[in-house]
């Protein structure tokens, strides 16, 4: 029995040990780490409500400037991600997280992630120049990397184009943002560049009299501006013209091949002929 008496007290201290070591270590990680947890859940808070405010910001920035609903969404998210991440990272600085090692995997991420998309990135930022800096839009005629058609849709990795013989062409934005883009609709009327020839020894005031009665009596050409019938250039058997009529963006096509029509038929109709190769043979007697 006095054993059993003498065990217990044993075990007791024991435990007391046990508790106050707990104790002391938790009243030690309470004072080093407390402060830090508060901190962070104080960012975190305050973070947060930046984060909204700033991306509230954006958003009527992005209205006001009435960018594409798909670049718009795209920025949005863009801006929302990125401040979260710095959030994060402030945060784990607080903890004492050693975000050093974390940025470069980050980073070695990012390049290996950039190296497998290097054309679609390349397409995504052209996407986005395109959309902010709106060389064209929806609607347009434009002219770009050897096609030419209205454009349907402006993507952020492609922009698709209609043809006039009803094909779709999809251009890739990287290209299309770097290339030359020909844009028929910047000043409300087009000016539809038909290109004719006739031959040297006819009449160059006839011809034009003929042909401006020919674009006249198209219905879709515009009086203002005035059609042009000019000289472009003069070689050894034909003098090219270049006939030059204005119409609206929607009749382009129909202008451009109606009005060719009617002058050739006018041209043949009053005599006035195109250009006759001619060939110079030089007989060589020994």
């Amino acid at each position: 029995m006095s054993i059993f008496l003498q065990v217990i007290p044993a075990q007791a201290d024991e435990a007391l040990k046990i508790g106050e070591t707990w104790a002391s270590k938790a009243k030690d990680f309470l004072f080093d780490y407390g402060p830090k947890v508060v901190g962070a859940i104080l960012v975190y808070i305050i973070g947060q409500w930046i984060i909204n405010r700033l991306i509230s910001l954006f958003r009527r920035a992005i209205a006001h400037r009435k960018f594409d609903a798909s670049l718009s969404t795209f920025l949005l998210s863009l801006a929302k991600v990125s401040l979260l991440l710095v959030l994060f990272l402030s945060i784990a600085g607080i903890l004492g997280v050693n975000i050093m090692g974390f940025s470069a995997i980050l980073a070695g991420a990012a390049v290996g992630i950039g190296a497998a998309l290097n054309g679609s990135l390349g397409n995504l930022a052209g996407g986005v120049m395109l959309m902010i800096f709106r060389p064209f839009k929806v609607g347009d005629i434009i002219e770009a990397q050897g096609s030419a058609g209205v454009v349907q849709e402006l993507g952020i990795f492609s922009t698709i184009i209609l043809t006039p013989e009803n094909k779709t062409v999809i251009l890739p934005n990287g290209p299309l943002s770097t290339g030359v883009i020909t844009n028929f609709n910047t000043h409300g009327s087009l000016r539809v560049d038909i290109n004719m020839a006739i031959a040297n020894d006819q009449d160059v005031d006839k011809a034009r009299d003929i042909a401006m009665k020919a674009i006249a009596s198209h219905p879709k050409v515009l009086s203002t501006p005035a059609p042009e019938f000019v000289v472009s250039s003069v070689s050894d058997f034909m003098t090219k013209i270049a006939i030059r009529p204005y119409t609206t963006q929607g009749d382009y096509w129909d202008v451009y091949f109606g009005v060719t029509e009617l002058v050739k038929k006018a041209f043949e109709a009053n005599g006035i002929a195109g250009p006759t190769p001619t060939h110079v043979v030089i007989n060589k007697q020994v």
